[in-house]
C-alpha cells in the first residue's frame, strides 16, 4: 500500500493506536513487532474491539478489507507520521539532551501553550514509536509542536529527526548517560548533536546556554537565541532560593523581570526554566504568562518531585539516573537545610565498561558530602558500598525499609528507572 492511499484512510480514521487495550471505535490499529510479542496476532481482536482499519505486514488468519498489508508496519507508521507533518505544515521545536529533556518540554509547553494551540509529546513518548504516534495527533487547529526526542544508540536522534523535521532545536545538555549504547562520552555528543546538524541544513535555529561551552561550539554556524546566566542574554538569570523549591530570578532583554517560585526542587532546573522562558520570549508569549506559566508548573513522574509523607519528607527522582544527574541531585540535597538527612540511590544503568568506576565516583561523592544516613540498592552499588548500607536489589530495600521505616527525615530516592525506587514511598 502506498504512503498516499494510507494517507487517505488515516484522514477518515486519525485515531491511531498500537495497544489492543486502547482500541476506540473508528481507530487505526499498527500491528507493531518486537522481540516478545508481535501486533500482528491481535489484528482480529482490534477489529473485534472497534477499530476501522488494521495495518498488518504478515499474513493473518483474520484478512477483509480492513485489514492494510504494508511492507513493515514500523516504517509505515514512520513514514505516514512524516507525510502528516509535512501536509500540516507545523511548526516544531524539538528537545533533547541527557537530563532535563522532559522537564524542559513540560515547561515549554505550559509557557508556549499561554498563547498557542499546542501539541506536545506526552510523557516520555520520545523514541522511534512514540515520535511518530505524537505527529499523528497533530490537527489542523495545532499551531506549534513541541517534541521530545530520546537517545540510547548512535543514530537515533538522527532517525527522529528526519521523522519530525523539526524547525527549531534544543539540546538541554550532554552527560554520560546509556554509556553502552553510545560507546562513549564522544559518542553522546555526537548523537545529541545529530540535531544541530538537521537544524543546521534546514536553515532553523537553535536555543543554546551561553555557558555550555561544548554545545556552544558545536551549534556553529546555526542562527542561536541563547539564554544562561551571563548577561545581556535573551533571557539571563539566577537562583534566587532552593530550600527546597527553586526560585529563579529572570531578565528578559537585560531588564529584571522579577523572581518567579517555583515547585520544582534543585538548583539543576535552573537551566530548564531559562530554556522555557527563553522559548516563550522568543515565540512572543508575554513576559507575565512566562512567569505564571512557569510558576505554575508542577512535576510528576518521579521527576524531582516533592512527596509530603507522614513520618518523612521526599525527594522522589527516580525516573531517571546517570553520573551526572547524579551528581546534580546529590549537590542540591546536600545543600538543602534539613535536620536530619538520608539518601536512597539506586545503580545508574547502562554504563557499560564505566559503571564500576562511576558507583565508586559516586560513592566517594556521598562521603565528600557528608551524607552519613545513605541506602544504597543494586549490585553495582553494592560492590561500590564503601561504609554504607547496600541490598543487591530494590526488593531487599524493601524487606530492610519495611522492618525499619525511617522517620523524621527529609529524603532523596535518586535511581534509575529500572530500579523502581519509586516502590520505596508506601514504607517512608
Amino acid at each position: 500500500m502506498k504512503i498516499e492511499e494510507l494517507y487517505e484512510i488515516y484522514s477518515s480514521n486519525p485515531d491511531v493506536t498500537t495497544d489492543t487495550r486502547k482500541c476506540r471505535p473508528g481507530a487505526l490499529f499498527f500491528a507493531l513487532k518486537g522481540e516478545r510479542f508481535d501486533g500482528n496476532l491481535f489484528v482480529k481482536a482490534a477489529l473485534d474491539a472497534g477499530c476501522a482499519y488494521a495495518v498488518s505486514d504478515s499474513e493473518v488468519p483474520y484478512a477483509d478489507g480492513r485489514v492494510l498489508k504494508v511492507g513493515n508496519v514500523l516504517t509505515a507508521l514512520q513514514q505516514l507520521a512524516l507525510y502528516h507533518r509535512r501536509m500540516l505544515k507545523t511548526p516544531v521545536l524539538a528537545v533533547t539532551g541527557t537530563n532535563g529533556k522532559t522537564t524542559t518540554k513540560e515547561l515549554m509547553a505550559a509557557v508556549l501553550s499561554r498563547r498557542y494551540s499546542l501539541l506536545a509529546t506526552e510523557g516520555n513518548l520520545n523514541n522511534h514509536i512514540g515520535v511518530p504516534l505524537t505527529l499523528l495527533k497533530l490537527r489542523p487547529w495545532h499551531e506549534f509542536a513541541v517534541i521530545e526526542m530520546g537517545a540510547s544508540h548512535p543514530g537515533d536522534i538522527k532517525e527522529l529527526v528526519d521523522i519530525a523535521e523539526p524547525d527549531y532545536g534544543l539540546i538541554t545538555n550532554v552527560g554520560k548517560g546509556h554509556l553502552l549504547g553510545f560507546g562513549s562520552f564522544e559518542g553522546v555528543i555526537r548523537t545529541k548533536c545529530e540535531l544541530y546538524d538537521f537544524i543546521r541544513n534546514r536553515g532553523g535555529k537553535v536555543f543554546v546556554r551561553r555557558e555550555d561551552d561544548i554545545l556552544y561550539g558545536k551549534s556553529e554556524g546555526i542562527e542561536r537565541i541563547e539564554y544562561g546566566t551571563s548577561p545581556g542574554l535573551a533571557v539571563s538569570g539566577a537562583a534566587a532560593g532552593c530550600s527546597p523549591f527553586l526560585s529563579v530570578s529572570l531578565s528578559f532583554g537585560g531588564v529584571d523581570a522579577g523572581t518567579v517560585s517555583t515547585s520544582l526542587i534543585g538548583e539543576y532546573n535552573l537551566n530548564n526554566v531559562l530554556a522555557a522562558a527563553a522559548a516563550g520570549r522568543y515565540f512572543g508569549v508575554p513576559d507575565a504568562d512566562i512567569m505564571a506559566a512557569i510558576g505554575g508548573y508542577r512535576p510528576t513522574n518521579s521527576r524531582s518531585q516533592y512527596v509530603k509523607g507522614k513520618r518523612n519528607e521526599i525527594i522522589l527522582d527516580a525516573y531517571n539516573a546517570n553520573p551526572s544527574s547524579m551528581k546534580a541531585a546529590a549537590e542540591n540535597f546536600a545543600a538543602i537545610n534539613a535536620p536530619r538527612k538520608m539518601l536512597i540511590a539506586g545503580d545508574m544503568l547502562e554504563l557499560g565498561a564505566e559503571s564500576r568506576s562511576e558507583h565508586d565516583k559516586a560513592v566517594a561523592m556521598f562521603e565528600s558530602l557528608g551524607f552519613d544516613d545513605v541506602l544504597l540498592a543494586g549490585k553495582e552499588f553494592s560492590a561500590s558500598a564503601g561504609r554504607y548500607r547496600a541490598f543487591p536489589d530494590t526488593q531487599a530495600l524493601l524487606g530492610y525499609l519495611k522492618d525499619s521505616p525511617p522517620e523524621g527525615y527529609m529524603i532523596l530516592i535518586k535511581g534509575s528507572r529500572g530500579m523502581k525506587l519509586e516502590e520505596c514511598l508506601p514504607f517512608l
